[in-house]
Order: structure tokens, then C-alpha cells, then sequence
């Protein structure tokens, strides 16, 4: 913010100067003016002198005539050069100097009313794009400090926090979106979602009121539907979960890549019940298959609690991933699908890349961006349909 006080401060001084500059000008001329009406009166009075001489008989008149010749050529010396002016009224230099002083106060006290230095600020700490989740989590924290009513931040924040799985900071962010923004459907549902993880699955009746008053708002709220489907399936309740889903599928875009999530949603709760499973329910939609494997040599080095990150990464753009998924060693080998539906900033999807690169994590510290073995694949389409082969076979590089 240097270069912009820099500007504020030259054209503070320019101000400035259209005020002093016309006040040191007066005063030059009000000291010729000054010093030529002295001058007037000191001939006048040598004239009265020279008279009064005349009339005693100290002078005779060539001598008075001498002498005035003389007084009027000094008179002519003195103001010679100087500049005749017009008659002018001044305000003296007690108002100019007074404005002077107040202008930098006043610029200031109107810019902080009106003045936008806070986004200013804002505009220029995104300017760049995030090179990781990390930094991109420590600039909305940030732009939340700097302005903690900017709904949009915190409503940000709360979907960053959610994909480090920080449930409960998360929930705090969207609680905080809602304080500004008011209770929009949409914020209810990530609010509920939030705290329905951080309270370790549990139903409340909190929850159940923001989903109703949310759904109530908008029947297709998408995430408290979703929400509402998880917690049927997760307590037993299929039917209910089979309900919710099929309403969330119904309002969902053709094109939207989640419908292939929901509907495996729905078919685990009919197999399940035991009922047939739809085929063929949902286009499958863009996205990567990637078959994810530990290499043998690594099966000893490795425990079945260890986090699995699975992500893909535009090879020309952001290094942040664009989508990811978490599994533990206990689940590998495994297949897993990596689409739009699991990106994690709404603007970086894989779709909105030509090539990516596929890459699978171990981390015993649940870290996802560094951790003791990894995967990795060479550039490939983004709009690749065949499923990808991934081993797990290298010493991380980015080991803590």
C-alpha cells in the first residue's frame, strides 16, 4: 500500500500549492505595494518641508524648485520597476494557512466514509492465484479479519474448511456468512452439513431446523437435501435416505456431475433393502475412474489407519488439486472416480483443464499435502473415459 499513500500524499501537495502558492504571491505584491505608498509619503512630506522653508525665507524659489526636482527624482528612483495594482481585497494569510492545515484531515476523515482501502487491500492479496490449500485458506482468513462483514469470505472459508475436513471451523465461518448475509437457503444447508460432521454424525434437533427452514425457503436446496439423505442412510433409515436422494436428483442439472455419486447413493440403500438396483439411472457424467493399488514392497511400511489422498492437478495452471478423495490403506486397492462434484473451489474444476495429472498420497498425519508415499501419473486429458491405473510406490518427496 506504499505506492498508493505515495500518490495520496503528491496529490495532497498539489492541493496544497493552489492554496499557498496564491498567499506567498500576495504578500510579494502587498510588500511592493507597502513599500511604494512609504515612498509616496516620505515625497510628500519633503515637499511640505521645502515649503515651509520657502515661506520662512530659507529658500528662495529657484532653491524650492531644486529641491522638488530633486524629491521627485528620488521619488521615480525608488519606485522604479514597480508594478502598478489593481484595488484587491485579500482574506490575509490566517484563513489560507488555517484550510491548509484542515485539508489533509479532511481528505482523510472523507475517505475513510467513503474511501474502499480494504478492498483495495483484498484485490490486491488475490491477485495470484493460491499455490495451496493452505495459502488459499490463510488469504480468506485474512480478508474475513479485515472484513468480517463480507459474507461471501466467510462463505468461502466455511467450503475451504470443509475440504480439510475442519467441520467445526467450518460451521463457525458459515454461522458467521449467515449473521451478514441472512438466512439464505443455501447457507442453512452448508451450516447444517457443517455441524451434522463436527458433532461426529449425530442427528439434533438443530440440525433438523435449519434443513426444515432451509427446504421450506427452497424446496431444492441441494445440500440440505443431500444432507438430510446421508443422515437417513447413516442412522438405517433407507427409505428415507432413497427419498431424499431421488428429490435431489430430480432437481439436479442433467449435466451435473453428482448425479452419478447420488444415484451409487441410491443403489447401496436398495441393495440394502433389497430391492434391484436401477441401471443405468444417471449419465455418468465427466469425470476420471482411477484404480488405486500399494505396491508390494510397501505393505509392511504402511498401517490401515494411514490417510489416502487421491487428487488430480491441472499440469498447467494452479498446483493446488483440483479434486480429491480420502480413503485409508485398509481400502486399497480401490476405485474411485474423480469429478467436478469434488472439487474443491467452485472455479477450479477438471473440466476447466485440457490435461491433468492423477496422484495418490499416504500420510500418517492426515496431511494432504505432504506425507511418506506417493503415486503419481503422467499428464493425461481431462476428458479421459478409460479408468487409470495408480501404484503407490514411491518415497514422498515432500516427506516432513
Amino acid at each position: 500500500m506504499i505506492e498508493f499513500w505515495l500518490c495520496a500524499g503528491l496529490l495532497l501537495l498539489t492541493a496544497l500549492a493552489f492554496v499557498l502558492i496564491p498567499v506567498l504571491r500576495g504578500r510579494k505584491l502587498q510588500a511592493e505595494e507597502d513599500r511604494t505608498a512609504l515612498n509616496v509619503t516620505l515625497y510628500q512630506e519633503r515637499l511640505q518641508d521645502l515649503q515651509a522653508q520657502n515661506a520662512a525665507g530659507a529658500l528662495n524659489a529657484e532653491q524650492l524648485a531644486a529641491g522638488r526636482d530633486e524629491a521627485a527624482r528620488e521619488l521615480l528612483a525608488d519606485t522604479e520597476g514597480a508594478q502598478a495594482l489593481p484595488p484587491q481585497r485579500t482574506l490575509g494569510i490566517k484563513v489560507p494557512l488555517v484550510f491548509a492545515l484542515l485539508m489533509p484531515l479532511l481528505g482523510y476523515g472523507l475517505y475513510q466514509h467513503w474511501g474502499a482501502i480494504d478492498d483495495v487491500e483484498r484485490a490486491r492479496t488475490f491477485a495470484d492465484q493460491p499455490k495451496t490449500i493452505e495459502e488459499m485458506t490463510a488469504r480468506l482468513e485474512a480478508a474475513v479479519k479485515s472484513d468480517p462483514k463480507s459474507a461471501e469470505s466467510w462463505y468461502f472459508l466455511g467450503r475451504t474448511y470443509m475440504a480439510q475436513e475442519r467441520a467445526a471451523d467450518a460451521a463457525q465461518a458459515f454461522e458467521r456468512a449467515i449473521e451478514v448475509a441472512g438466512r439464505a437457503p443455501e447457507l442453512l444447508g452448508q451450516w447444517a452439513q457443517a455441524l451434522y460432521f463436527a458433532g461426529g454424525k449425530q442427528w439434533t434437533p438443530q440440525l433438523q431446523a435449519l434443513t426444515d427452514e432451509a427446504l421450506k425457503a427452497d424446496p431444492a436446496e441441494v445440500t440440505s437435501l443431500g444432507l438430510l439423505g446421508i443422515a437417513a442412510y447413516e442412522s438405517g433409515q433407507f427409505k428415507q435416505a432413497i427419498g431424499h436422494w431421488q428429490q435431489l436428483v430430480a432437481v439436479l442439472p442433467a449435466e451435473d456431475p453428482s448425479r452419478q455419486a447420488i444415484q451409487g447413493g441410491i443403489d447401496r440403500a436398495r441393495e440394502q433393502l433389497g430391492e434391484p438396483v436401477e441401471e443405468a439411472a444417471v449419465s455418468a457424467g465427466p469425470g476420471l475412474t482411477v484404480q488405486v493399488a500399494l505396491a508390494d514392497d510397501l505393505q509392511a511400511k504402511v498401517q490401515p489407519g494411514d490417510a489416502v489422498f487421491i487428487f488430480a492437478r491441472a499440469v498447467s495452471g494452479p498446483p493446488m488439486p483440483l479434486a480429491v478423495k480420502r480413503l485409508t490403506v485398509a481400502d486399497l486397492p480401490a476405485e474411485v472416480r474423480l469429478s467436478d462434484s469434488d472439487a474443491m473451489m467452485p472455479q477450479l474444476k477438471i473440466s476447466g483443464f485440457e490435461q491433468v495429472q492423477l496422484v495418490a498420497r499416504i500420510s500418517r498425519s492426515g496431511n494432504a499435502t505432504a506425507g511418506e508415499w506417493v503415486g503419481s501419473s503422467l499428464p493425461l486429458a481431462s476428458k479421459t473415459t478409460e479408468p487409470q491405473q495408480l501404484l503407490i510406490d514411491s518415497a514422498d518427496s515432500k516427506a516432513p
